[in-house]
């Protein structure tokens, strides 16, 4: 959603970046393997013997002395260098691994994570890269005793994105030769106690502080009951009143899980089919072309296996404008990047299509918005007893609510404004709820207890409840998105989740079925997201005596984010050029996103997309070409790059699959 959301759309654990737009040939001994296919996924060990990964299906590989090179599908010239060196240090490693490919990428930062899944020592390094060249270059050095591992990566942007849960499978089990994983399988969860309930929230306060959230909410149930709900911190910078169990938050995506327990509320009601064509119950259903429309049944609208990629700036540029209507009518222009079933790719505004099409088979005829609002109320929210939750801005902003924090260029907290936010009203299936910890911990209840609520009247069959919980694509090793909700085996046991992210509010419901333990976190500011991971697995090393990770991962990232965001700040131009402002036009327009203002006043320059408004930073490219980038936290991110040509202005903006062009209105 915000493009700072987007850095772990790749899950090799190293940031987004753009790489050079030439490559040199490889070339490889003649004596050595040439490619090789692979037809199905495969463990492989690095040509040195001191690493192995798991190779995705369809993926080749070519061995090229010391280094293994591997290619995804795609013949464009996409390529990961997997490299072993015993090199001294990790930044001769990378060095090393780059010749391998013959690139010299240039240097950005290089931050250093906590040790894990064997690796005693890890260094990540992001590259300045030119944007026009829409590629993705990173890499990563991964000791163990005194040998190096590197990993180089030179890869289409739009490759990178679509291919994203297939780099997670590298990235998961990328790990020293000889290496056994750590599993709870088969150990029983401990009663979370008082001591180690002390420990969560001593954890969750260090960290808060760490990351500069001003405000954080967790719950814990435990065997039916609540052993934990609480704040910590403040609902809004600068004012006293403190964060508790019933301040409302944001739940962003989190949001789907809800728009899901609609759906099967109706398939348990027999006034739907999980295997119902879509167009069959919704007509006026278009996803691109007849014959993709044709191929998309109910569950596929909420599963993210249609192939359908991320598209969501035209909500995000558009979204004061837009309506539950013209959603449904721009679904229809997108059409998927990959085969049904075939890879993982999120889609907002297919989550969107999900509950308005539920919302008109619970009442037929009502405009799309307000049968799902009336849908979700007396389906989900009314009979689960969560009242604070709603789809109502201005109620959810009285009280006890937080407020959206982010950092400024300067690198301090600031309020954020709710104009990113107010853009996700339209399509409010895919994130637009409100709610606090003691309503999502009745619904997270429901779901340990299969559709039973604590008097013990049933709420849903739970055959329809768990339907929701089938795997339908593959995002990782042992972890699958299933209709909304992840459900991760990859540590042994299983544990259903989800997250959710807009503006300022960053936030994760989870639970552990069998141990019949499930957690909320809420929290009200960008660098919130950090919290999430740590705060999981905090959780499953009190219950199953894991080893101690999760202290030293946050620690680690707090450094490492400082690191990142001062090296960003050194690539920008604050205030921006005066004379790249003077040639910048009074508006400009693209098609699907709208139009695009510019203000100016005392030599700064503002971008105004009506959505949203920020202040603009210049950012000179390594090619020669310039970008400009919003600077404002509700906008902190996007990237303009100035396409001028034949006395033309323009501008362009991409996300990871799409590129749009605005052109000056004259």
């Amino acid at each position: 959603m915000h493009p700072s959301f987007d850095k772990a759309v790749l899950a090799l654990a190293i940031s987004l970046s753009l790489a050079v737009p030439s490559l040199l040939p490889l070339t490889a001994n003649a004596a050595e393997p040439q490619a090789t296919a692979a037809g199905a996924e495969q463990s492989v060990t690095t040509p040195g013997g001191r690493a192995t990964f798991l190779l995705p299906a369809g993926w080749t590989t070519r061995v090229q002395g010391n280094a293994v090179i591997i290619m995804p599908p795609e013949a464009d010239g996409s390529r990961t260098a997997i490299v072993d060196t015993p090199a001294a240090t990790a930044d001769e490693a990378v060095a090393e691994a780059w010749k391998v490919l013959g690139l010299t990428p240039k240097l950005l930062v290089a931050t250093d994570a906590a040790p894990r899944d064997g690796w005693e020592q890890r260094r990540f390094y992001d590259y300045d890269i030119p944007a026009n060249a829409k590629r993705v270059v990173n890499s990563a050095a991964y000791r163990k005793d005194k040998h190096w591992t590197v990993i180089a990566m030179d890869v289409d942007q739009a490759i990178a994105e679509k291919r994203g849960s297939q780099f997670a499978k590298i990235n998961q089990r990328f790990q020293p030769a000889g290496y056994t994983r750590e599993t709870f399988a088969g150990r029983t969860a401990h009663k979370l106690d008082a001591a180690r309930l002390q420990q969560v929230s001593d954890f969750i306060e260090q960290m808060r502080k760490d990351f500069e959230v001003p405000g954080v909410a967790i719950g814990i149930v435990q065997d039916g009951k609540v052993v934990l709900s609480r704040g910590y911190g403040m609902r809004d910078l600068g004012k006293p009143d403190p964060v508790d169990g019933d301040t409302r938050f944001m739940i962003a995506s989190n949001t789907k899980a809800l728009t899901t327990l609609m759906l099967a509320k109706l398939v348990d009601a027999g006034k739907l089919d999980w295997n119902a064509r879509a167009r069959d119950v919704y007509p006026a259903f278009k996803l691109g072309d007849t014959a993709t429309s044709d191929q998309v049944l109910v569950k596929h609208l909420i599963c993210a296996c249609t192939g359908v990629p991320r598209q969501d700036y035209e909500w995000l540029f558009e979204g004061e404008k837009q309506t539950p209507q013209s959603v449904m009518a721009t679904l229809g222009t997108m059409q998927p990047t990959s085969g049904f079933g075939e890879l993982f790719q999120y889609s907002n505004p297919m989550a969107a299509a999900a509950g308005f099409i539920g919302g008109q088979v619970a009442h037929p005829g009502m405009e799309l918005g307000a049968g799902y609002d009336k849908a979700m109320q007396s389906l989900v929210f009314d009979p689960l007893g969560m009242r604070n939750t709603t789809f109502d801005y201005d109620r959810a902003q009285t009280g006890n609510y937080a407020a959206p924090h982010g950092y400024d260029i300067a690198h301090k907290v600031q309020v954020m404004d709710m104009g990113l936010n107010d853009t996700i009203k339209a399509s409010r299936p895919a994130g637009a709820a409100w709610s606090t910890v003691n309503d999502l911990l009745r619904y997270v209840q429901m779901e340990i207890d299969h559709g039973v609520l604590p008097g013990g009247q049933r709420y849903i069959g739970e055959a329809a409840l768990l339907q929701r919980r089938e795997p339908q694509i593959a995002t990782g090793v042992d972890r699958h998105y299933a209709m909304a909700l992840g459900v991760d085996n990859s540590d042994g046991v299983t544990v259903i989740d989800h997250g959710g992210d807009m503006g300022g509010f960053h936030s994760n419901m989870m639970w552990w079925p069998a141990q019949k333990v499930g957690a909320v976190i809420l929290t009200n500011a960008d660098e919130g997201v950090y919290l999430r991971g740590p705060f999981k697995r905090r959780l499953m090393e009190l219950m199953f005596d894991g080893n101690p990770q999760a202290q030293a991962a946050a620690a680690a990232t707090v450094k490492a984010n400082r690191e990142g965001f001062d090296a960003f700040v050194k690539l920008l131009q604050w205030p921006a050029d005066a004379t790249a402002l003077d040639a910048l036009a009074p508006r400009y327009r693209n098609a699907a996103l709208g139009e695009l203002a510019v203000t100016r006043k005392d030599g700064r320059a503002w971008f105004d997309v009506g959505a949203f408004s920020s202040e603009v930073a210049t950012m000179p490219q390594p090619d020669g070409s310039l970008a400009f980038m919003t600077i404002d936290p509700v906008a902190i991110g996007f990237l303009f790059v100035r396409a001028d040509s034949d006395g033309a202005r323009r501008l362009v903006v991409r996300d990871g699959q799409h590129e749009y062009v605005f052109d000056e209105v004259k």
